[in-house]
């Protein structure tokens, strides 16, 4: 492989149409169908499907196939299918709806508005996961362009990946025999720990998010009445809180929400926080002056990678401080996110955290905790050689460090899914989503550099994953 060809034909083609290309997809509001529900009337999914079956066309390889696939009350998926050399199957995954917009943009940056700072282009989607597709399609593209073989590639690129990929398992099922048994699926919707190598993910967390209901009252009384004598919702969720985690030091209580952790994780969680030292940490936006839970490094990992955790993440019944009179609140409406180790029984954990909340309520105050959606986490399966070499090898050559491998604190739901169908594949689990980048949050941007290099990576890969296949050669 040439890597100076391989490396100029990718960077042309991100800067001449791949970066226009992404910046007219940001301008589109295509949020997920969990944060917009009039998503068919609105018609925004449409238009990001449609600029990107565009884009493709126009950057099309001999024989590719493209489709735009619908199912009855389904989100669409793209699905592309290119010829390889061989009749074995790469599978390479991305998605294309967003989260929604977040306050807390820097003056001068919006969630619809691209803009290019630098090495940096901000908006929302752009790196979560709005390059998945360009960059796929380009590293199928600069292998053709430099007479490389390579198995066959198919590329699906969802539309409900951020409402937890309800629509996926059925377009997997309808496409199974089309899909074939893929010996490699490569997904470009996680993370990385810096922008100066191939980060690549070897666990995800499972979730559970759902909504705490507390009500105490019929409607709200003064609190000259009400309070000594009407429970405090605000006191029942922190007792209800304390049955789940420990207040002090955010430890989960409930034993089916833990998990051992395996050995071969913690030596790559030690090795990853070698690589990164502090900026574990310091690369979030901390304000001045506050600390992390622990400043022990290899414990903030695992926390953050292999164990549950708790967070609050919305509150619906207070006023806003403006409004709030003297009044006994009469109901709490809390939205909980629990983050669940990768190995661990989601259905279990639900039914903990359940009970946990629900049973012998204080004062027998009416509480309910309806689960919104759960999802088990994923453990990859053990490396081949071929594929911890390819990796290794594609890092040192695009970005000129090693590769790391490290387990993730997020959550991609539909990886389980994929693992439980394609059980004999490999899985490279790679992405752009490095320090600051903060996808789902404000200020969202993809590193350019990265993209790029990701892609040549990604490139690579797939030229290795070519040359160790067993299938015979057309």
């Amino acid at each position: 492989m040439n890597i100076q060809a391989i490396s100029q034909y990718i960077n042309q083609l991100w800067d001449q149409s791949i970066l226009p290309t992404l910046q007219d997809y940001i301008r589109i509001p295509n949020k997920s169908p969990a944060f917009d529900p009039e998503w068919q009337k609105n018609g925004h999914i449409e238009r990001a499907v449609m600029l990107i079956k565009d884009w493709c066309t126009e950057q099309a390889i001999d024989n590719m196939a493209l489709e735009v696939v619908r199912l009855p009350n389904r989100t669409p998926l793209i699905f592309i299918d290119i010829p390889g050399n061989n009749n074995d199957t790469v599978l390479l995954y991305g998605h294309l709806d967003k989260q929604p917009e977040m306050t807390g943009w820097d003056e001068g940056l919006d969630p619809w508005t691209p803009v290019l700072r630098g090495d940096r282009l901000y908006g929302r989607g752009s790196a979560d996961d709005g390059y998945a597709v360009f960059a796929s399609l380009t590293a199928v593209k600069a292998l053709r362009a430099e007479n490389i073989p390579h198995s066959r590639c198919v590329i699906i690129i969802e539309a409900c990946e951020e409402s937890g990929s309800i629509d996926l398992p059925f377009y997997i099922d309808a496409l199974k025999d089309r899909i074939g048994q893929p010996s490699l699926v490569i997904c470009l919707d996680s993370g990385c720990g810096n922008y100066e190598q191939m980060w690549v993910t070897t666990s995800l967390r499972g979730m559970i998010g759902g909504v705490l209901d507390i009500k105490v009252l019929k409607e709200g009384v003064h609190s000259g009445r009400g309070s000594g004598i009407v429970p405090s919702c605000f006191r029942i969720l922190r007792e209800l809180l304390d049955r789940v985690e420990n207040a002090s030091n955010g430890e989960i209580l409930l034993s089916d929400l833990q998990v051992a952790i395996p050995e071969n994780r913690m030596t790559q969680t030690a090795h990853a926080v070698d690589v990164l030292g502090d900026t574990l940490y310091k690369t979030l936006p901390f304000l001045n002056g506050v600390e992390p839970q622990t400043k022990n490094l290899q414990e903030l990992l695992l926390n953050q990678t292999w164990r549950p955790t708790l967070s609050v993440t919305g509150l619906n019944g207070l006023p806003k401080n403006e409004n709030a009179g003297n009044v006994t609140v009469p109901e709490l409406s809390v939205k909980l996110s629990l983050r669940l180790p990768p190995t661990c029984d989601a259905e279990k954990a639900v039914q903990a955290v359940k009970q946990a909340l629900e049973t012998s309520p204080p004062y027998q105050a009416k509480v309910q905790f309806t689960v919104k959606e759960q999802g088990a986490g994923w453990n990859a399966p053990t490396e081949s050689a071929w594929l911890l070499s390819a990796v290794n090898e594609s890092s040192q050559h695009f970005f000129g460090k090693a590769a790391v491998y490290l387990s993730e604190g997020a959550s991609i739901p539909f990886m389980g899914m994929l693992g439980k169908k394609f059980p004999q594949a490999q899985f490279l689990i790679t992405g752009v989503l490095g320090p600051e980048s903060n996808a789902h949050g404000p200020n969202e941007f993809l590193h350019i550099p990265t993209g790029k290099k990701l892609t040549a990576c990604v490139a690579e890969v797939i030229a290795k994953q070519y040359q160790t296949s067993s299938v015979s050669p057309l």
